[in-house]
């Protein structure tokens, strides 16, 4: 994501529209080997990167998810469409939370993998992809209110007022992240208190 600083609230906004989800109706249909699969969300989750050398996913990365039991091993080294939107899921999680947290929270999707299934996956990332999509409006409103709010502070300064609302701004959505994961968390203990 890249920031014009002279119009950084338009251009934080634009990126996030620009940010990239993956429809369920993206992806393919057919099993992957690894190599497909790193470039599969290398094409599709590019907008996300911090820098353009960034990797959005390794394979090194997709053998530690499977030793950690996050990711089912692939059958006969090629990974289906359920592996793909558990990756995507892994994906955005690992940015906040622990491969522990992780674990738990994957875990009732991946633990039935290629059996019945309790939970159609499908209908789940389905669901989940929709209800981002649906909020992402609100997460724009709340990173406004926050630079609106940073914008009015420190009036008053007469040295690097800039950078002090800067700081303000950034203490702001640092502090909502917090907030944010610290709920994330709690929430995720309910679910496996014993592990904790």
């Amino acid at each position: 994501m890249k920031i014009d600083k002279e119009n950084m609230l338009e251009s934080i906004l634009e990126n996030i529209h620009n940010l990239d989800e993956i429809n369920i109706e993206d992806l393919p249909e057919i099993q992957l080997y690894m190599d497909q699969v790193t470039t599969f969300m290398e094409e599709n989750l590019s907008n996300s990167k911090r820098v353009p050398n960034d990797k959005i996913l390794t394979k090194t990365m997709i053998n530690n998810y499977t030793k950690n039991k996050l990711l089912p091993p692939p059958t006969k080294k090629k990974y289906n469409k359920d592996h793909l939107m558990l990756l995507i899921f892994i994906y955005y999680f690992k940015h906040v939370l622990s491969i522990t947290d992780i674990q738990t929270i994957i875990e009732p999707l991946s633990k039935d993998f290629g059996k019945s299934k309790s939970i159609d996956l499908s209908k789940v990332y389905d669901e989940i992809v929709g209800l981002v999509k649906n909020n992402t409006d609100t997460t724009k409103k709340d990173i406004e209110v926050a630079y609106n709010l940073a914008k009015d502070s420190f009036k008053d300064a007469t040295k690097q007022k800039d950078y002090l609302q800067l700081l303000a701004y950034v203490s702001l959505l640092s502090y909502d992240v917090y907030v944010k994961k610290a709920v994330i968390e709690a929430i995720i203990d309910t679910i496996s208190p014993q592990k904790k």
